[in-house]
């Protein structure tokens, strides 16, 4: 799935693509003679596919406002040529079926380049066909799960699925083992139960770390799943108390995975919950997350890195005390590549269907320094940034205790 954060002005990293365009228009908006941009040949959209309601509205959010961000920079600095750009941020409910319904709506307009998401692994997996068959690139700020760049058999024999499809995270076959090495090697937790909700996330993150664990000589004593719709866990806790875990692992999301702590301390049983970075999210903490619980998530810290200064400052300018949550730097980064990538495109020509290969090409091919980092992708759409980091809940809030890239 998914945390904070980008960068400045220049944050394409399509600096010279940006200087061009702005360059050979008549006006330029904040420019020195304080003009507008030249938007003779119509508007162009990114679109947004995220849950802009119900229990993971927070992240979702997040995104949309993020790329909101940069497609506002982007028309002050003229970046297209000729152009506006504009967002159409559609609700997928963190619904797989609703997401379906978000991406054909986008996949009709003929003006939409590019789409940003989705947050859920679940989601994008509906999503990532039909904005194949219309030749509209896809870059998630969130999507972890492995199988949807390299295939099931992303380990042994990875192979690009659809050629439309980025992202701008690392994926849950590094993130799960990261999350092993900490609890066995950094928290001595060697016996450690598993509970997940039985989604497409959480159960591809949990069984990388399964394996990551026997891996470093800790033991999975059990596991168990819960419904995401849940309230009531004790069934399930009396169950893992029972098998004494040094720490849970939950595969899942904050709104089950919050409840989920609070009721095994309550129940007694006073070990450390972890998850990966669908839980963190101050909400999984205000939910009942304790003291000395741990998440692992994509990317350093946000307010950790230079790059992202740029960013969070116009982020707060912009949208007040809204927090850009887990996720915000990211969307910011893969809305960025969209449009670096539709000034390359739009370089030799004016926008039309005859453009999409063009356009899915100069995607594939982007590079640029953004919020997070480097914005790159290999040759299965996979974002070389690597960087993980785990964080602990401490004095009621999320602290960075580790930062850096899995290694064996």
């Amino acid at each position: 799935m998914r945390k904070h954060s980008v960068k400045s002005a220049a944050i394409v990293g399509a600096a010279l693509l940006v200087l061009a365009a702005c360059g050979s228009n008549k006006d330029e908006a904040g420019g020195n003679n304080g003009g507008s941009c030249d938007t003779s040949k119509g508007t162009l959209t990114v679109g947004v596919v995220a849950p802009l309601s119900g229990n993971l509205s927070a992240l979702g959010i997040g995104i949309k406002q993020s790329a909101e961000l940069a497609v506002e920079e982007a028309n002050k600095k003229c970046t297209v040529k000729g152009y506006k750009l504009t967002v159409s941020a559609q609700d997928d409910e963190a619904n797989p079926a609703k997401g379906a319904q978000a991406a054909t709506k986008l996949s009709t307009d003929p003006n939409v380049v590019g789409v940003v998401g989705t947050l859920n692994s679940s989601v994008a997996q509906t999503v990532q066909p039909i904005l194949r068959d219309k030749k509209i690139p896809q870059v998630s700020p969130a999507n972890t799960n492995p199988t949807l760049t390299r295939g099931n058999d992303f380990l042994t024999a990875p192979k690009r699925q659809f050629d439309n499809y980025f992202r701008v995270c690392t994926t849950d076959d590094l993130q799960g083992p990261y999350a092993a090495n900490y609890l066995v090697e950094k928290a001595g937790k060697k016996n450690i139960a598993i509970i997940t909700d039985g989604k497409t996330y959480g159960e591809g993150l949990a069984a990388e770390l399964s394996k990551q664990v026997a891996k470093k000589g800790g033991k999975i004593v059990g596991s168990e799943k819960v419904g995401e719709k849940d309230t009531d866990f004790s069934g399930v806790i009396s169950k893992i108390k029972a098998l004494n875990p040094e720490a849970v692992y939950y595969g899942g999301e904050y709104p089950v995975a919050g409840p989920l702590s609070k009721q095994m301390a309550s129940a007694g049983l006073n070990v450390p919950l972890m998850g990966g970075d669908g839980i963190f999210d101050p909400k999984f903490i205000e939910l009942g997350g304790k003291e000395g619980d741990l998440a692992t998530s994509v990317g350093a810290p946000t307010e950790s890195l230079a790059t992202a200064k740029a960013f969070v400052d116009a982020y707060k300018a912009k949208f007040g005390k809204e927090d850009y949550a887990a996720y915000g730097a990211f969307s910011y980064d893969a809305a960025n590549a969209i449009i670096g990538a539709l000034a390359a495109t739009l370089s030799s020509g004016d926008w039309s269907d005859a453009k999409r290969d063009d356009m899915l090409t100069n995607v594939g091919k982007y590079s640029g320094s953004g919020a997070t980092g480097e914005v790159k992708f290999d040759q299965y759409g996979d974002s070389t940034n690597k960087v993980l980091t785990v964080y602990q809940v401490t004095s009621g809030k999320w602290k960075d205790v580790q930062t850096g890239t899995f290694s064996g």
